[in-house]
């Protein structure tokens, strides 16, 4: 066994337009990265389409339909006011979607360890019946009900380091006692949501504000004050990852001083809980990242974590 990475050219098409930071730049900024040599051992695999079943396990059929049929022959369409569709965008969710949930079968069926799903577009804004925040399919939250309706997975903990609070996983998860959400995030920022009092109902969702100018050592010591006590307590069948790397010093859309080492150690430190907990089961997702250099250096130290180098 050992680490897969699951990828598509359906991503490189959607395209939101000149100047979007969401652009097909960042995930050839990731795969030119992953091309190198100390890359060569990942296990690597095509992301494939989610069904609609697989997707309606989180977002009602209604909502599915209507980014269907939202979804332009050419051209771009507006969902919200930084969140567009051209015609690439709908088979480019559909299999940021399905590289999760073939990550995840390839893990619990024994076939890797850990997976990186290295596709776009992001996930984690993304509520049961909302498309915002350059999020179409809650990528991460389709992949744990996957977890937990195909595989008997009981526990699943979603650990999200993005800058922006994934204010859709939380909505989701809210009221789930199987699903533990911890986040860090800087506030305030977009999308306004993630307060340190915004709980659950059954106490699983765990925000960890972070606040402008936070570095290296503030991360790492919320980690292990708060994160890694949090997902420890609740034993988890799986880990997936809410991967975003726009908390780098470098990233536009933010004011987090972290480096391309911080989210080596932050994945690390998940990794050793694995190996306790769930026998190294651990599923990341890519969500944000902006600054093209620091989103290709973190990804990478990332996906070195996961494979244990």
């Amino acid at each position: 066994m050992g680490t897969l990475l699951l990828t598509h050219p359906a991503s490189l098409l959607h395209d939101m337009g000149a100047g979007h930071p969401e652009c097909p730049e960042r995930i050839k900024a990731v795969f030119e990265r992953l091309e190198r040599e100390e890359f060569q051992a990942l296990l690597r695999e095509e992301a494939p389409l989610a069904t609609a079943e697989q997707m309606m396990r989180v977002h009602p059929e209604r909502f599915i339909q209507a980014l269907e049929q939202s979804a332009p022959h050419q051209g771009r369409v507006r969902i919200d006011d930084d969140t567009l569709m051209n015609p690439g965008t709908w088979p480019a969710a559909q299999r940021a979607a399905g590289g999760g949930i073939a990550a995840v079968d390839a893990v619990l069926q024994g076939r890797a360890d850990k997976a990186f799903v290295a596709m776009r577009p992001p996930g984690h804004h993304a509520g049961r019946e909302t498309a915002m925040g350059f999020c179409f399919l809650n990528n991460v939250a389709i992949a744990a009900r996957h977890a937990m309706a195909a595989h008997g997975a009981e526990r699943v903990a979603i650990v999200d380091f993005d800058v922006h609070h994934g204010n859709g996983t939380q909505e989701i998860f809210y009221h789930d006692r199987h699903v533990l959400y911890c986040s860090t995030h800087e506030m305030p920022l977009f999308p306004g949501t993630g307060m340190p009092e915004d709980t659950g109902l059954h106490d699983q969702i765990c925000n960890v504000a972070m606040h402008a100018g936070d570095d290296g050592r503030a991360i790492r010591e919320a980690f292990r004050q708060i994160v890694l006590p949090r997902v420890h307590n609740f034993a988890p069948d799986l880990i997936l990852l809410s991967a975003g790397f726009d908390a780098h010093k470098f990233d536009p859309l933010a004011n987090l001083e972290l480096e391309a080492d911080d989210f080596y150690w932050m994945t690390g430190k998940l990794c050793d809980l694995a190996a306790h907990h769930c026998h190294d089961r651990v599923v990341s997702f890519l969500e944000g990242g902006y600054d093209l250099e620091g989103l290709a250096d973190s990804a990478s130290a990332h996906v070195r974590a996961l494979m244990g180098r």
